[in-house]
């Protein structure tokens, strides 16, 4: 398997395991900033690589009374902001390709979003400007057809991909996770990162906006790392009942520690298996 860098964060087979970790949007520049300082000294405490995430822009709500984030300009200059003056990468996803420049020079990881991962302008585009690209699995995909996802970022002379698994529409309003796609996905190459926030939610299912099972977060998250993931991908909140987007499947940040340390106990595990197994 290929491994990806990150400024300072390796992702990959052999890598310690990853967190991308941060809110679902930017509702404050202060909070923002509380919420990255507090997730890298814990990843510091941890010894887990960190990447922040935050949305500029979540362009693909279910209502367009729904809050959206700061904007391109104004959200850029906070991302920016928090990777230089904390000395820690950071990841962003973006909507239209008449933003990907902007967004390349702010950024160090581009996002492609699930329901995007096949529109071929943005994620060619993304692959010619982005240092590094991550792409959603579409909920509606099979993982194997993600190979063509592949294929495209790669032909536009990118080669620095990520991954991220965040479950499978199944029926109305819910989403199902098959871990047989960490280990499918994988087979092509690329780290894969497992979205566990993302894949408890249940898209649109408050009519008005989308609803979540929280309570099922890291159980999906630890099933992940056991089936053999490079990292996980959670939105976490200092209180996640009054954000403003996926206030039901968020993470309370004071959950945080005993998930992760859970799953670098399950991440050992699984490593000494597999070197035990290649030594024999």
């Amino acid at each position: 398997m290929r491994h990806i860098s990150v400024g300072a964060v390796t992702i990959g087979e052999d890598s310690s395991l990853a967190l991308i970790a941060g809110p679902c949007v930017i509702e404050d520049a202060e909070e923002c900033f509380g919420i990255a300082s507090h997730l890298k000294s814990l990843s510091q405490r941890l010894g887990i690589p960190f990447i922040f995430k935050a949305s500029y822009d979540k362009a693909n709500r279910t209502s367009a009374a729904s809050y959206r984030g700061p904007g391109l300009e104004k959200g850029l200059e906070i991302l920016s902001a928090i990777r230089d003056k904390l000395s820690i990468p950071v990841l962003t996803d973006v909507h239209c390709r008449f933003d990907v420049e902007a967004v390349a020079r702010a950024v160090d990881v581009v996002q492609i979003p699930a329901f995007l991962c096949r529109q071929t302008d943005l994620v060619q585009a993304v692959a010619e400007k982005a240092q590094v690209v991550n792409v959603k699995k579409g909920q509606f995909l099979s993982p194997w057809e993600m190979k063509n996802v592949i294929e495209k970022i790669e032909a536009a002379g990118n080669r620095s991909i990520v991954i991220t698994e965040r479950g499978t529409s199944f029926g109305y309003n819910c989403l199902v996770s098959d871990m047989r796609a960490i280990p499918i996905m994988q087979s092509y190459g690329y780290p894969v990162i497992f979205d566990a926030t993302h894949s408890v939610q249940r898209p649109g299912g408050l009519g008005h906006a989308s609803g979540g099972d929280r309570e099922f977060v890291s159980c999906l998250a630890l099933a992940a790392v056991a089936a053999g993931c490079d990292g996980l991908f959670l939105e976490v909140h200092p209180e996640p009942g009054r954000a403003l987007s996926d206030a039901s499947s968020m993470l309370p940040l004071e959950e945080l520690p005993e998930l992760l340390e859970k799953a670098q106990a399950i991440r050992r595990i699984v490593r000494s298996r597999i070197s035990a197994e290649t030594e024999a």
